[in-house]
C-alpha cells in the first residue's frame, strides 16, 4: 500500500482521478451487490432449507424461485405492451382512442362472435364454474385473446400497432426464456463437467470431498451418510455391471436385447393408450361442453374438465408403469434413473401436445363451403384462440388444485397415521419421500402450459406467478412436516443442470404449437387483434410494406437464400472452430491429469 501511495504522487492529475474513481465505483458496486442480496426473494427460507436438508433439495426451491421471477417478468412484458395500451385506449385515458377496422374479403358469417358472458341475475355456482373453467364473465375480460379486438391505439398523436406489438411481445417472452435458461444451464453444465471424471477420481471425491458442510441438522447429517453410502454402492454396482456386460455371451446378449425391445413396445403401447384417451376425452369435452344444461353444475364442470383429469391420470399412471418395467431391462442404477425420468418427461409434455392436436383437429374440421370460406370451424369455434386459452387455463388451475389436494388430503393424513398409529403396515409404509425429480417434472409441466397459453391468454403468467408463489410455501411445509427427504438424493450441480435441461425441452416443445398457431392456422375473423389478417404472422409482411423502399429491399435481402446460405456456412465454420477448441482444451486437461499422477509418483522414487 505504501508503494502504491508513493507511486500515486508521480501520476498525473487525470490518472490519479481515474484510479480514485475506479476504486470508489468498485466499492459502490460491492455495497449495492451486498444490499441486493438482502432483497433476494426467499433468501432466508432457502438457506434454512439448505442447512437442514443439504444442497440437493435447496436446488429445487431455488429453481422454483427462478420460475416465479421468470413468470413475473413475462407478465410485466405482456401487460405493458398488450394489456395496458388496450385498456388505456378503450377508456380514453391520456387523450387516447382506438380504431377497429372490419376484416376485408371476409364472409359476414365468419365475423359473428357472441361471448357467453353472464347477463342479469345468475346463480352463485355459475360464477364458480366460470372461475374454474374460464367461461362466462371471464371470457370477455382481458385474461383471454378475444378481448383484444383492436387494430390500432392512438395515444395523443402516436399510433400504436397492437397486432404487431402482440406478436413481438410473444417472440420477446419466448426469446427471454430461452436466453435466461441457456445462461443458467451453462453454469450448471460447467459444474457437471467437473464431476464427469473417471471412477477413481469419483471415489476420491466422495471420500475426501463428499461431505456437505451446509448441513447442521442431525437427521439431515444421517441422511447424508446414507446418501454417500448409496453412491459408493451405486459405483460398485456399476462396476459389477460393466464386468457382467463384458462377460456376456451372444445368447445372453440376444436375450437381454429382445427383452428390452419387448419392454419398449409395452412402453410405446402405454403411451399410445394415454394419447388416445386424451384425444377421445378432448373431442367429447368440446362436443358436449355446450350441450350440458347450465343448471346441472357438476355435470357441466366435469365435462369441461374431462381432458385435464385424463391428462393428470395419465401423468400419474404412466410413470408407475415405467418404474416397474425398468427393473427388468438390466441397466445400471444411474442410467435407470435417467431413462425413467426422460420417459416421464416425454409423457407429461407429449400429453399437452396431444391435447392441442385434438383441439386443432376440431378447429380445422370443415364439412361445408361456409366453413371453408372462414378456414376454420366457425360454428363451434367463432374465437378459437380464446377456446385454446381456456383449455390452458383449466390445465393450470386443475394442476394447482391437484398439488394442494395431495398435500392436504394425502400427505397430512399419512403423517398423522405414521405418528399416532403403531400398526406394522402403517409404520412399514412410513412417510412419503420428497422426490426432487418428481416435483421438478410437476412444475416444468405447469411452466410449459404457461408458455403455450400466454399467446392465447396474455395474463396467464400472472396466474402462474401466484401459483408458484403459493406452491413454494406448500412444498416447504410439506418437506418440513409431512414428508421425508429421498433416500437417493441427487447432487446439486447435476440436479441444477438436469432441471434446466428438462425446462429447455418444455420450452422447445412450446415453440412447435405456437409456431403452427401463428404461421399456419387461419386466425379468427370475429375476435382478436389479427382479425384483418389471414394468419397472425401476416402482420409482419404487412408492416414491412409500410417501410421506406430502401429498408424493404434490405429486409428482403436478409430473408433471401443469397444471404441465408453464406450466413449458414459462416455459422458452421464458427461452430467447427469452437468444437476443435473444446477438443484441444480436453486434451490439455488430460495431459495435466497425467502430469499430476506423475508428480504424485515422483516421491516414491
Amino acid at each position: 500500500r505504501d508503494c502504491q501511495q508513493a507511486d500515486t504522487k508521480y501520476l498525473s492529475g487525470w490518472k490519479q482521478w481515474k484510479r480514485t474513481s475506479s476504486k470508489s465505483l468498485k466499492k459502490v458496486l460491492s455495497e449495492v451487490k451486498e444490499l441486493s442480496s438482502y432483497l433476494e426473494l426467499w433468501r432466508h427460507d432457502i438457506r434454512s432449507i439448505e442447512g437442514k436438508f443439504g444442497t440437493g433439495i435447496q436446488s429445487y426451491f431455488s429453481f422454483l424461485r427462478f420460475l416465479v421471477l421468470l413468470n413475473f417478468i413475462i407478465f410485466i412484458l405482456m401487460f405493458s405492451f398488450v394489456t395496458l395500451p388496450t385498456i388505456i385506449s378503450e377508456y380514453g385515458i391520456f387523450n387516447s382512442s382506438f380504431a377497429k377496422i372490419p376484416p376485408k374479403n371476409t364472409e359476414p358469417h365468419c365475423t359473428v362472435y357472441k361471448p357467453s358472458g353472464n347477463k342479469g341475475l345468475v346463480y352463485f355456482y355459475t360464477y364458480l364454474k366460470d372461475l374454474l373453467s374460464g367461461t362466462g364473465f371471464l371470457e370477455v375480460t382481458s385474461l383471454f385473446y378475444g378481448y383484444y379486438t383492436i387494430d390500432a391505439a392512438w395515444l395523443s398523436v402516436l399510433r400504436y400497432n397492437l397486432p404487431l406489438a402482440y406478436l413481438l411481445a410473444t417472440f420477446a417472452y419466448l426469446a427471454l426464456s430461452l436466453l435466461w435458461i441457456i445462461k443458467r444451464s451453462g453454469e450448471g453444465f460447467k459444474q457437471n463437467l467437473v464431476h464427469a471424471e473417471d471412477q477413481f477420481q469419483s471415489y476420491c471425491n466422495k471420500v475426501f470431498a463428499g461431505w456437505d458442510f451446509c448441513i447442521t441438522d442431525p437427521n439431515a447429517a444421517q441422511l447424508k451418510h446414507r446418501s454417500l453410502q448409496y453412491e459408493l454402492q451405486t459405483d460398485l454396482e456399476e462396476e459389477r455391471l460393466k464386468r457382467k456386460i463384458a462377460d456376456r455371451t451372444m445368447k445372453e446378449k440376444l436375450r437381454i436385447y429382445s427383452l428390452r425391445i419387448f419392454i419398449n413396445i409395452i412402453a410405446i403401447a402405454v403411451l399410445s393408450g394415454c394419447f388416445y384417451s386424451i384425444y377421445i376425452a378432448t373431442v367429447f369435452s368440446q362436443e358436449n361442453s355446450n350441450d350440458v344444461s347450465n343448471t346441472n353444475f357438476q355435470a357441466n364442470l366435469l365435462v369441461q374438465y374431462l381432458p385435464s383429469m385424463v391428462i393428470t391420470l395419465a401423468n400419474f399412471i404412466a410413470p408407475q408403469i415405467f418404474s416397474f418395467l425398468i427393473r427388468f431391462e438390466d441397466y445400471s442404477p444411474a442410467f435407470e434413473i435417467r431413462l425413467t425420468l426422460m420417459r416421464c418427461v416425454f409423457v407429461r409434455l407429449a400429453n399437452i401436445g396431444v391435447l392441442l392436436f385434438s383441439l386443432w383437429s376440431q378447429i380445422s374440421y370443415c364439412a361445408t363451403d361456409k366453413c371453408k370460406a372462414c378456414g376454420y370451424n366457425y360454428e363451434l369455434y367463432p374465437c378459437w384462440e380464446s377456446e385454446v386459452g381456456q383449455e390452458m387455463y383449466k390445465l393450470m388451475i386443475f394442476d394447482f388444485i391437484i398439488i394442494l389436494a395431495v398435500t392436504l388430503f394425502v400427505d397430512f393424513p399419512r403423517k398423522l397415521l405414521v405418528t399416532h398409529c403403531s400398526c406394522k403396515p402403517v409404520q412399514w409404509c412410513g412417510l412419503q419421500e420428497f422426490g426432487i425429480s418428481d416435483n421438478v417434472l410437476e412444475i416444468v409441466y405447469g411452466q410449459t402450459i404457461c408458455w403455450i397459453g400466454t399467446f392465447f391468454s396474455p395474463l396467464l403468467p400472472a396466474i402462474a406467478t401466484i401459483k408458484y408463489f403459493i406452491i413454494f410455501y406448500v412444498k416447504k411445509i410439506s418437506l418440513m412436516h409431512t414428508r421425508k427427504p429421498a433416500a437417493r438424493p441427487i447432487r446439486a450441480s447435476s440436479s441444477n443442470f438436469f432441471f434446466l435441461v428438462v425446462l429447455l425441452i418444455g420450452l422447445v416443445l412450446a415453440f412447435i404449437p405456437l409456431g403452427i398457431s401463428i404461421a399456419h392456422i387461419p386466425s379468427s375473423k370475429a375476435c382478436g387483434p389479427f382479425r384483418s389478417f389471414n394468419t397472425s404472422w401476416a402482420v409482419v409482411p404487412d408492416t414491412i410494406l409500410g417501410f421506406p423502399t430502401g429498408l424493404q429491399q434490405v429486409l428482403h435481402g436478409i430473408a433471401s437464400e443469397a444471404f441465408a446460405v453464406p450466413f449458414f456456412m459462416v455459422i458452421c465454420l464458427i461452430m467447427f472452430y469452437f468444437i476443435a477448441l473444446a477438443g484441444a482444451h480436453k486434451r490439455v486437461v488430460e495431459q495435466l491429469r497425467e502430469q499430476l499422477v506423475m508428480v504424485r509418483c515422483d516421491p516414491i522414487f
